[in-house]
Parts: structure tokens; sequence; C-alpha cells
């Protein structure tokens, strides 16, 4: 049995009620350092969407429709998925969530894919990962059109972006880059060590960050568990992005003075002094870390917020390939 909810954009976009920011930061400092707020950009690039969207459906165009398949009952995904859907719905999108039990086969699940591939009202869709164990996640992830692969997982996809070709840009690197934007940071001939060589964030900004572009044209090396000297190689890295999995694996003796940090990761840890029993952290030890930072995201409200934002932004990307 499949349970499946649409939802809809739950307000006038004739008036849109958002006002677009300067697109350029006035950042909020201390101490010399800068803290990239991945919360405000993320509202801010929502307020920018939904006027785009507004003046979608003012000319009569069809409203970009975003769908999520989820498998099973994980608190963390359907945690993560509602707030997708939540945020369609705050900027106007469509959005279907489809539901499906734990004990779905794999080819259920493949035949839930393909009905979405070929649904024309369908702009982007996504399979919320990590999946049961019975399905392969690699088969499920190739059998999503590229062309509504919003997640940016597809093979072709990850090609087309390791070549710089126009293609859709997994959220989390997508965000990272825009937040260095927003907040001018300078990329070009920079040293960046990458902490971490995962499909979905170390690699591809390795990648993305030595390419020619706005944010790019740096010497990046990417390290990871068999790496040697880590110290000695991130001491000297103008820009570090944190996404190994530890937390608060990078220390202050591991940084220069005036590093720029992108922290990617997130994990509960016991905390018997907060009410809920636990804390969030990242991979960067924040407070040490900060005092030698000129650019710094925190845990939570740093790149989390970030990697929504980015969805829609895709989402937004298909939606306008199919209607021109």
């Amino acid at each position: 049995m499949i349970n499946e909810l649409k939802i809809f954009g739950g307000f006038d976009l004739a008036q849109p009620p958002f006002l677009v920011k300067n697109y350029k930061y006035n950042n909020t400092q201390h101490n010399n350092m800068i803290l990239l707020d991945g919360k405000k950009t993320s509202a801010d690039i929502k307020e920018e969407i939904a006027l785009e969207v507004g003046e979608l459906k003012r000319n009569e165009k069809k409203a970009p429709h975003l769908a999520a398949i989820i498998v099973g009952n994980d608190g963390a995904s359907l945690t993560y998925v509602n707030a997708k859907v939540k945020a369609c719905e705050r900027v106007g999108f469509e959005s279907t969530l489809i539901q499906l039990p734990e004990e779905t086969t794999e080819e259920e699940l493949l035949n839930e894919i393909e009905i979405l591939n070929v649904d024309n009202d369908i702009d982007g869709f996504i399979v919320q990962l990590p999946l049961p164990k019975h399905i392969d996640e690699q088969k499920v992830l190739l059998a999503v059109d590229p062309e509504k692969d919003v997640d940016g997982f597809h093979p072709e996809n990850v090609g087309k972006m390791a070549l710089n070709l126009p293609t859709f840009i997994s959220a989390t690197p997508f965000g990272i880059l825009e937040l260095l934007e927003r907040y001018e940071v300078e990329t070009s001939g920079k040293n960046v060590v990458v902490l971490g060589r995962s499909h979905i964030v170390g690699s591809p900004m390795s990648i993305l960050l030595s390419q020619k572009r706005k944010v790019g044209n740096a010497t990046v090396t990417l390290t990871h568990s068999r790496t040697q000297n880590l110290e000695a190689i991130t001491k000297e890295a103008d820009i570090i992005v944190a996404a190994i999995g530890i937390p608060e694996f990078l220390k202050a003796d591991m940084v220069k003075k005036g590093v720029v940090v992108i922290d990617v990761g997130i994990t509960r840890v016991a905390d018997p002094s907060k009410k809920s029993g636990f804390r969030l952290v990242g991979d960067v030890a924040f407070e040490e870390v900060a005092e030698k930072s000129s650019y710094i995201t925190p845990v939570p409200g740093g790149v989390g917020p970030m990697t929504i934002a980015m969805l829609l932004k895709n989402t937004l990307i298909a939606n306008k390939r199919r209607n021109s």
C-alpha cells in the first residue's frame, strides 16, 4: 500500500510576501571572524525562488513540482523529507511525497521511479537515502531520469559536473559554493584542503573548487583516512572543507591564522547539561578553531540549511528547462 500525499503552495504568489535582499552580505563579525550564516542565506534564497515562482504563475506558467520517495520509517529521513515538503509549500512549489513501507521490494521501488520519470507534471524528484539493506542503492540511483535528478547523483550528472558542463550539482556542494560566493570569499589561487572523499561532498567539492569558475580556480588537496602528515597539510590551507564524519576532528592546532572553514559534519553527542540530553556538533572544534578563522560555518545553521535551499533551486532550474 502506497501512502501518497500531495501538497501545494500555501499562499498567493500574485503578491509576493518577500523582498529580495542585497546579494552581497553585511557580515556578522566577531573578533575579526565572520560567521557564514547558512540559515540566513538559505532564507534569502527561498525568498528569491518564491519571487520567481510568483512570476511564473502570473505568466500562467507551470509552477515547479518536486516529488520525493521515502522507503521505511527512519526517523531522521522522515524529518528531513518533511522539511523539504514544507520548504516547497513556502516557496509556492507543488510537492508529492510517496511513502513506501519498509518491506517494499527493489522491483516495486524501481516501478515507482519509472512512474515519476514519465510523469510530465513532475519537474524533479529524489529518492531519500539510506534505503533498506535489501535494495541496491546504485541500481536505484541509475534508474532516475538524469533530467529529473535534482539531487545530482546520477552518473550522467556527476560526469557533466566533472567536465564543468551545465547540470544539476548535488545540493550540499552547490550550497557551499553559494555561501562562498554570497560572502565574497576569494577562492582563486587559494590552497584548499578537503577532508573526506565521499561521493556526495568531498569528491565533488574537490572538483568544483579546482574548476575555472567564479567560485573556483583553487589548488585543491583531497585528503582521506590514508593521508599521511595530515596536520602539516591542513596547516597550509587557506580554505578547509571538513566532511570527514568525525565529531570535532579539526582542532585549532591543525589550522593557520585567517583560515576559511566550511564544516559539513553534524553529529549528536551526549550532553547532560542539555534538556534533550545531547548537542549537535560538526567535524570542527568550533570554539577553538573560530578564534583563528577569518570565516567559519556554525553547526547547526551553516551548511545544513543550504542543502534544502539548493535542492529547491535545482528543481526551479529543472522547471525552467521543461517550460522552455
